[in-house]
């Protein structure tokens, strides 16, 4: 299986990277990054590239993939509408519609957030914006899932490119198996998120579209046993 990931360099794209490495039925993985990773492996390939609303350039990169871990984002706070929606929303759908013009047959998985809403009506911006592009994700004839994970703890070298985030994460770390079992349908690792990537792009277009923390520690639980 041939994956291609991006926002690797990111804490969740970072999981999501590791879980396609370890995997012995990957063969190879493509990063699209626009700086080089420190990251070396045999089966690693990076494609770096810098302008995310237009892939003409790496698209024939894109051909016989079979599956897409769409991992890239970046923070509402600070953040006007306008600029969120074109990270959020643009490169998104830019990706989208390059892969499936050159693969087909590709499963994509977009990392969404608890939260979000595909009616529009919420009055947070960040949600209102992730729910259309979930929405119009859903509407493209590609096999599209949507992951909607709550609190994510970095592990395994994970690591939050905002350094709040970072400082919080070091905190909460020693507090994660407790907010494990306090909150289980809130939490989820890293390293769970891949997992449950993989595992999904083996229903092959069947099965629910939108994933939430519950089903993603499931899957990834499954998958580890």
């Amino acid at each position: 299986m041939r994956i291609i990931v991006f926002g690797a360099s990111g804490m969740v794209g970072h999981g999501a990277l590791r879980a396609c490495l370890l995997d012995e039925t990957v063969t190879e993985v493509l990063a699209v990054v626009r700086r080089p990773l420190p990251t070396k492996h045999p089966k690693l390939r990076q494609i770096v590239h810098t302008d995310f609303e237009n892939y003409t350039a790496a698209q024939e990169q894109f051909t016989d993939l079979d599956a897409c871990f769409f991992c890239l984002g970046v923070s509402a706070a600070g953040r006007g509408e306008e600029a969120y929606t074109r990270v959020t929303h643009g490169y998104t759908l830019a990706a989208a519609r390059a892969l499936h013009t050159a693969s087909p047959d590709l499963t994509f998985i977009y990392v969404s957030g608890q939260g979000t809403d595909p009616t529009g009506r919420s009055r947070q911006m960040w949600a209102r914006v992730k729910g259309r592009t979930e929405n119009d994700l859903l509407a493209m004839p590609i096999k599209a899932y949507m992951f909607r994970p709550g609190y994510i703890q970095p592990v395994a070298g994970a690591s939050s490119r905002t350094p709040l985030y970072r400082a919080l994460y070091r905190i909460t770390a020693r507090l994660y198996p407790l907010l494990r079992r306090a909150f289980p349908r809130h939490v989820t690792t890293t390293d769970a998120v891949g997992q449950a990537m993989l595992a999904v792009t083996r229903l092959d277009g069947a099965g629910p579209h939108v994933w939430r923390n519950p089903a993603i520690n499931r899957l990834a639980a499954e998958r580890s046993s």
